[in-house]
C-alpha cells in the first residue's frame, strides 16, 4: 500500500511531507506543478508523511475518502507522464 496525496493540497504546495519523508519519495516540479505527488513505487508505507500535512491532503491509499479517489491514478500516472497528470488536476 502507499499514500496520496489529495485535493488539499493543490496550490498550498506545503513541503512539511517531504521533510519527514524517510525515503525522499515524494516530488513535484517547482513552477509548474500545483500539487505533490507520492511514488507509490518508493512509498514505503511509514506514514510519516500523513501527520506532518498541515491541510490533511494525505491519506493511506485504502483510506482516500470517494470523492478524492481519482488522486490516487493521479499521483501515480505523474512517475509515469507528468503532463497526462497534471492535466487531471482540477481546475
Amino acid at each position: 500500500m502507499t499514500y496520496v496525496i489529495t485535493q488539499p493540497c493543490i496550490d498550498t504546495l506545503d513541503q512539511s511531507c517531504v521533510d519527514v519523508c524517510p525515503v525522499d519519495c515524494i516530488h513535484f516540479d517547482e513552477g509548474v506543478d500545483r500539487k505533490l505527488y507520492i511514488d507509490p513505487d518508493e512509498c514505503i508505507d511509514c506514514g510519516a508523511c500523513e501527520p506532518a500535512c498541515p491541510v490533511s491532503a494525505i491519506f493511506a491509499e485504502d483510506d482516500v475518502p470517494a470523492d478524492q479517489a481519482v488522486f490516487k491514478e493521479i499521483d501515480a500516472l505523474w512517475y509515469q507522464d507528468k503532463d497526462a497528470a497534471r492535466a487531471k488536476i482540477p481546475a
